[in-house]
């Protein structure tokens, strides 16, 4: 059985980032930004509505998107980067303005109407964006959250936030999530090289 993994390489990263924004589906983008930026599951991405994102009074974005993760039951506010707005932003731009109130979902389905896409379908989303930027077979609608933990650790985010970020019960159970351990066991075998 294989393994979800982080996307580790920068190149690759962007790459895969890009790949609906270059073929101007908005939506798809902004879905795979709003994943690899705030390192929520999947389930919870779909479920969010433009007023979670979005203060329809001031026509500004919100500073956070606050949620009860539905995993957990845990409240979670997570502050929106600029990558993440801008995503939006683009997206909003090119929604008709119907699709844009409160109670809309952001990633709406084009087939079932007042309804997000489906977990599968997000999946396939993920998938094609993978394999058409050459990506490994174990990519999936996780690998997001889990590539927001690596380069927030490579970027030396202190581990027991990573710990909280993620609820993990212990910092060894983080590294192994994202794949950390087994590269830092990598690092001591090709350092050796008798």
């Amino acid at each position: 059985m294989s393994t979800t993994i982080p996307i580790k390489d920068k190149k690759m990263l962007k790459e895969f980032k890009n790949y609906y924004l270059k073929k101007n589906n908005y939506r798809n983008y902004a879905l795979i930004v709003i994943g690899l930026n705030t390192a929520l599951r999947i389930s919870d991405i779909l479920s969010l509505k433009w007023s979670d994102v979005y203060n329809f009074s001031t026509n500004r974005f919100k500073t956070h998107i606050e949620l009860h993760e539905q995993k957990t039951g845990k409240y979670s506010a997570i502050a929106l980067n600029n990558a993440a707005t801008n995503a939006l932003s683009q997206l909003m731009e090119h929604l008709p303005l119907s699709m844009f109130s409160g109670q809309n979902y952001i990633f709406a389905s084009q087939k079932t109407q007042n309804q997000p896409i489906g977990r599968i379908q997000a999946y396939r989303i993920i998938k094609k964006a993978a394999l058409e930027t050459g990506l490994e077979e174990h990519i999936s609608c996780h690998s997001l959250r889990k590539t927001f933990g690596y380069f927030a650790y490579q970027s030396g985010t202190d581990s027991i936030m990573l710990m909280e970020i993620y609820n993990h019960s212990s910092f060894l159970v983080t590294q192994r999530y994202l794949g950390i351990r087994q590269d830092e066991r990598d690092a001591v075998f090709l350092q050796v090289n008798l």
